[in-house]
Parts: C-alpha cells; structure tokens; sequence
C-alpha cells in the first residue's frame, strides 16, 4: 500500500471517530440526550435542496429582464427532535465542541511540526516561546484592563507572533539560525516572559481568578464566531505545511544531508517555523494554555503509522481535534467545570511518563 492510499485510509477512519466523538460528546452533560437524536439534529442542521423556482428579476444590458432561480430547502428532520434539544446541542455544546476539536488539530499539527524540526520527542507547540508570548498578552489585557484591537484574542495572537519573530532574530546569525540556538533562545525568552506573567498576576487584583483561569486553557464561553475565525485560519496554514512534510522528513536527516539532497534548509526552516508559529498562536489566542496535546498526540499516532510526516501530520491532527473533544467532554460533565488544561495535563503527563519508561518515547 502506497504512502498516498495509507494516508487516505488513515484520514477516513479518524474522521469517522472525530464524528462519533463529537455525536457523543453533544450529548453528554447535565441534560442527557441520546446519540440518535444528536445524529438528527446534526443532519438537521444541513440544509437539504427539494427544488428551484424562479422567483425575481435581473435587467441585463441588451438582454432585458432575466428571471433569477430561487432554490427550496428543507430541513427534513426538524419534527423528529424536541426544540429544546436542538437548542442545547446547536446553540449551547456545538461551538464548544467545534473550537476544542480545531484547537486539539491545531496543537496536534504544531507539535508534529516542532518534533520534526527539532529531531527532539520532547518539543511540543510552545517550544520558542509562542504560547507564554500568547499568555503576556492576554494576561496583561485582563489585569491591567486594557483596550485593544480584537479584544483578548487579537493581544493573545499579537503578542504570540511578536514573541516567536523575537525568538527567531535572537537565535540567527549571519542567514543562519541553528536549531540548537533557537531551542536556547526560545528557553531563555520563555523564562522571562514567565517573570513578567508573575508580575502581572501580582497586580491582577480582582481579576486574578480569571487570569488563571485562562492561564489553565479552558473552552468554556465558546462562540460561533471563535470556531469561523479558526476554521478561516487554520486551513491555508495546514495545506503549507503538509505540502512540505517531505521536506520535514529530509531534515531528519540532518541539515548538511538535506542540503545535498536539494533542500533549502533556511527557507524551509523559516516557513516551517513561522507556519507552526501561527496556527499555535490562533489555538492558544482562544483557548488559552492547553498543554500536552501537542506533546502527546504526536507520540501515540507516531507507534501506529510510523514516523513519515505525509502520514504523522494529518493523522496526528485529526487525532489531536478528537483527543481534545473528549477531554473537554471529561472537563465540563463533572459536577464542577474545570480547566480542559488540567484535564490534559492530568492524562497526558502518566502517559508521556509510561512512554518514556517503556522506551516508547524516541527521537523522530
């Protein structure tokens, strides 16, 4: 089976589960509603074409009165479901469950990029920085009450990407940027920005719950307007970077080897950076701090389809959209709603730990 038909059989099955997941997890919560009947709604919600009519009129120059073609749709399950179900799924637990699975897919397919890049297992989205550049932000918005264009997510955004473009100057030199510097470039201003996030939390006052609440990631208030913006974001990003998992596989190699095979290493490590750079940012700028997915996801699907990028990359991200779903599921079903952050750190952290100690856990 070649790399092409394997990547395609991977893709379908993941996004089979992606959809079995995200049917049970929208009924799931205090109001059980059965699986059935969230099919239905779901289905309900696409419109279905019975028919086109003619129904108004264009003047076009030389040509007169043109009737314009109306078409009629139907929503053919509307009667099956009670309204207060589909008001709770559609307008209540949807955008909450589509932004946790384009975050999980985000930070899934930043992690698989960060791991290859730096020939490291233990590399994960915020490696250089990006998400305490996010944090900054949207802490010192929140504490400082301060105004800003887009609100809290465009500080988050703003200040992850400033945050990585400062990573990446520190750590080049002469055209050159060896992965080594950056990694210590990313530690050192990662360091520092967690200081001035300390500061911030001191003069955060009466917003200091909120504060850490964001600093833990969560997903609750999730908007449709959040999941437009990432589900207009995320695509082009992903399409870039899966156009070049080959490249991503030659750098394994080693950066004189990729050179002798046709690679150009700095533009390619340029774009891969600022690429995963991006699509972190857009993650953690609505979401806040979730850790481990992007450590984690990677490993699991890097034991069943193996190392090669073509494959890792879209499976780890579809992996990562559901991983995310259900660990939000788990956050918000509990009598208390907790941060979907800690939920992932509480099953991601045994997990890495039972990897490492059984050597599953290697270099890409």
């Amino acid at each position: 089976m070649n790399v092409r038909t394997r990547a395609t059989t991977w893709a379908l099955g993941l996004t089979a589960l992606l959809a079995l997941v995200v049917v049970v997890s929208a009924g799931i919560g205090h109001v059980t509603i059965p699986p059935r009947t969230v099919a239905l709604i779901l289905l309900d919600a696409i419109p279905v074409p019975v028919g086109v009519s003619l129904s108004g009129a264009v003047i076009l120059p030389l040509v007169g009165s043109v009737p314009l073609p109306s078409v009629e749709f139907v929503t053919p399950f509307s009667t099956a479901v009670p309204r207060t179900a589909q008001i709770i799924v559609v307008s209540v637990r949807l955008p909450r469950i589509l932004l946790a699975a384009l975050v999980g897919f985000a930070l899934a397919t930043a992690g698989v990029v960060m791991q290859g890049f730096f020939r490291n297992p233990m590399a994960d989205p915020s490696i250089i920085g990006v998400s305490s550049g996010a944090a900054v932000g949207a802490v010192a918005t929140i504490a400082l009450s301060l105004s800003v264009p887009f609100g809290l997510q465009g500080a988050a955004f703003g200040s992850a990407i400033v945050t990585a473009f400062v990573v990446y100057l520190l750590a080049t030199e002469n055209g050159r940027t060896p992965v080594a510097t950056l990694l210590l470039a990313g530690v050192a201003v990662q360091t520092f920005l967690g200081a001035v996030i300390s500061f911030l939390l001191l003069q955060s006052g009466e917003s200091l719950r909120q504060v850490v609440f964001w600093l833990m990631g969560h997903l609750s208030g999730a908007t449709w307007d959040e999941v437009v913006l990432l589900t207009l974001v995320l695509p082009l990003p992903f399409a870039v970077l899966l156009a070049h998992t080959r490249d991503l596989n030659v750098l394994l190699l080693g950066e004189e080897d990729a050179h002798a095979l046709g690679i150009e290493v700095e533009r390619t490590k340029q774009l891969l950076l600022v690429t995963a750079s991006i699509v972190t940012a857009a993650a953690v700028a609505v979401s806040g701090v979730i850790g481990f997915v992007g450590l984690v996801v990677p490993h699991m699907l890097r034991l069943v389809v193996g190392p090669d990028h073509r494959l890792l990359l879209p499976a780890s991200a579809l992996a990562g959209a559901s991983f995310l779903v259900l660990t939000d599921t788990i956050a918000r079903s509990g009598a208390a709603e907790v941060p979907v952050g800690v939920v992932t750190a509480a099953l991601g952290a045994p997990f890495f730990l039972y990897l490492l100690r059984t050597r599953e856990v290697r270099s890409p």
